[in-house]
């Protein structure tokens, strides 16, 4: 197999991302007093950044390995919105699956930091079930770019804020399979067991665990593989990949379970290492690659972001140069 030629063709694939997106909001100042009307530190605001954060990470991840992402969401008619779409646009990424609306808020979130200590955090948000209109909105939405345009893949990134409903699932999915276009999910608790019949669902060990209320030790490979038939034989979704940290991933579909081991890292940051694994999957699933191959590129790529600091999107030219190294079948 000639990987590169893989990778290349990433290139070519239209990626659409369903889910929650926010504003990340960097206020770094210095502290030198405390205030004289209660015991806590005054901030001298020096430098003020905002960045695109949520969902929005998957589609500057699939963005940064050359493909398209088209993000479909809803944010607030408000000026955070306004603020949004005017990052969205200095990025170059496309904004026509996004929708504003009334009586909803932009999610943003502001981290308050001084001297590399992080101090507080202020979450501005609304995390509540769209309504039963603005949901509508949002899948005719999505349909219509479905409809219109060569669509590849479509990723659920669900972070809990309300965007998926279980009935957005259901229809995007009926769409999706209808027209043979692979889905993909990172889910959270809200909806963890509303996903039926998609084509690759990935997990952190943690939320399979907790999703599924398992009794479920990390390193007990039998349970794991017994639990995994189980699952995919109740939900008729046909892979299921669960990213488990330093003990590496796990894949599973009807015919056959497969463990990968973690690669060895100076780890950094962990922080966004699970949007880098899904667009990975993503573009490697719309690619035809076989599971196995799936796990492997997609481990050293959440392998690889976690060696920086911060919310970063993985380097394409690194991540091929690393799956040729360390990926037996690619050498």
């Amino acid at each position: 197999m000639n990987i590169k030629n893989i990778f290349d063709q990433f290139n070519k694939k239209k990626i659409i991302i369903i889910g929650d997106v926010m504003i990340d909001a960097y206020l770094w100042g210095e502290v030198n007093r405390i205030s004289p009307e209660a015991p806590v530190p005054i901030i001298s605001k020096t430098t003020h950044e905002n960045r695109l954060g949520g969902a929005a990470n998957v589609a500057l991840n699939i963005k940064s390995l050359s493909a398209t992402p088209v993000l479909c969401t809803i944010i607030g008619n408000d000026s955070q919105g306004d603020l949004y779409l005017q990052l969205m646009n200095a990025l170059n990424l496309p904004v026509n699956g996004i929708l504003k609306v009334n009586n909803r808020i932009t999610t943003t979130k502001t981290r308050v930091i001084s001297q590399n200590h992080h101090l507080l955090r202020v979450d501005e948000e609304d995390d509540t079930s769209i309504t039963s209109e603005q949901e509508d909105l949002l899948f005719n939405n999505i349909k219509e770019i479905v409809t219109n345009e060569q669509i590849d893949a479509i990723i659920f990134e669900d972070y809990d804020k309300g965007v998926i409903t279980p009935n957005l699932i259901k229809q995007v999915v009926n769409l999706a399979n209808s027209k043979n276009i692979p889905t993909l999910v990172d889910p959270k608790k809200r909806n963890f067991n509303h996903y039926k019949g998609v084509s690759f669902f990935k997990p952190n060990f943690k939320e399979f665990k907790e999703g599924l209320k398992l009794d479920l030790l990390k390193g007990d490979n039998e349970k794991l593989i017994e639990e995994s038939k189980k699952y995919l034989h109740s939900t008729l979704n046909k892979q299921l990949m669960i990213t488990m940290a330093e003990l590496g991933v796990f894949i599973a579909n009807k015919n056959e379970q497969q463990f990968f081991q973690a690669q060895v890292r100076k780890i950094a940051d962990v922080s966004g290492a699970g949007d880098t694994v899904i667009s990975t999957c993503a573009l490697c699933l719309a690619s035809g690659l076989e599971p196995g191959l799936i796990a492997q590129i997609a481990n050293m790529a959440g392998g690889l972001v976690c060696e920086k600091p911060g919310v970063v999107p993985i380097d394409k030219e690194l991540l091929l140069t690393e799956c040729i190294k360390k990926i037996p079948e690619l050498q």
